[in-house]
């Protein structure tokens, strides 16, 4: 049976005011990267963005490469042990993850795009 890479409704009902509130307040380079993503701009490719994956809440998901992007601002610099635990789990939910930050989003977009691209690609191949 494939996994649906979404929470529980036991863990939605939790979740889903942060979801919500997040989509609200999204920053600056996540609004660009949305931009670029949504509607299956890149590459068609379809993402989600705010999407709840069991516990956790991740920038990013795109379902058929099983790939979450996360736009990494400066509050991730104090939290590394937090990330990582959160990056063990998704991991072990069958996703990969790459980790973006801001300026990389704000500042070299194309290489961003063509990383993600790249991610999307090697999955899909890998399931065909």
């Amino acid at each position: 049976m494939e996994k649906r890479y979404r929470a529980t409704r036991d863990q939605w009902r939790v979740l889903k005011p942060a979801v919500r509130q997040l989509r609200r307040q999204t920053t600056a380079a996540e609004d660009v990267l949305w931009q670029a993503l949504r509607d299956g701009r890149l590459a068609g490719t379809k993402f989600r963005r705010q999407h709840a994956i069991g516990r956790t809440i991740v920038d990013f998901f795109a379902p058929s490469p099983r790939l979450v992007v996360e736009v990494d601002g400066p509050i991730h610099q104090g939290q590394a042990g937090y990330d990582a635990s959160r990056d063990e789990y998704l991991n072990a939910q069958g996703v990969r993850i790459l980790r973006v930050t801001n300026d990389d989003v704000t500042g070299r977009l194309p290489w961003v795009l063509a990383e993600i691209a790249s991610l999307c690609t090697t999955r899909q191949a890998k399931q065909e």
